[in-house]
């Protein structure tokens, strides 16, 4: 598992957990109260229902994705909080029933340390679209 040594290590550590299809490490991204919207408006509380949530499309139509984290911005709230802004662009491969093809989203991340350990205590996932089409869009216009 990737680990957290400052929030900004949050993007890298996603993608990592995602990359390798990992969802225990990536479960363990979070705290285990933590919250999580999906890109579709999925709300689910709990690091274990986050794993339960991502477990099944990682065994089916994510099985061959990977993801590629950008970090926009850190905004400290404390010592011991911080808003993590970060683009992640999502490749589905061949075992999406759509075919290949990649999808931007826009993620926020509330990160606080807890006994030293920094881990996301809520997530939320926006879907990059254009407003007046509700169609999906890439953000460098691909």
């Amino acid at each position: 598992m990737t680990q957290m040594n400052h929030p900004e290590d949050a993007p890298r550590a996603f993608q990592a957990a995602w990359n390798d299809h990992d969802m225990q490490a990536l479960g363990a991204l979070f705290h285990e109260d933590a919250t999580f919207v999906n890109r579709f408006g999925h709300y689910v509380r709990g690091a274990g229902e986050i794993v339960k949530m991502h477990a099944p499309i990682h065994a089916t139509i994510y099985s061959d994705s990977t993801l590629a984290n950008e970090l926009i911005d850190v905004a400290p709230v404390g010592d011991d909080a911080a808003i993590v802004h970060f683009w992640s662009r999502l490749a589905a491969g061949a075992a999406h029933p759509a075919g290949a093809h990649a999808v931007d989203t826009l993620i926020l991340a509330v990160l606080t340390r807890r006994a030293g350990e920094w881990r996301i205590k809520a997530l939320e996932n926006v879907t990059l679209v254009n407003p007046r089409t509700g169609v999906p869009v890439l953000r460098d216009g691909g």
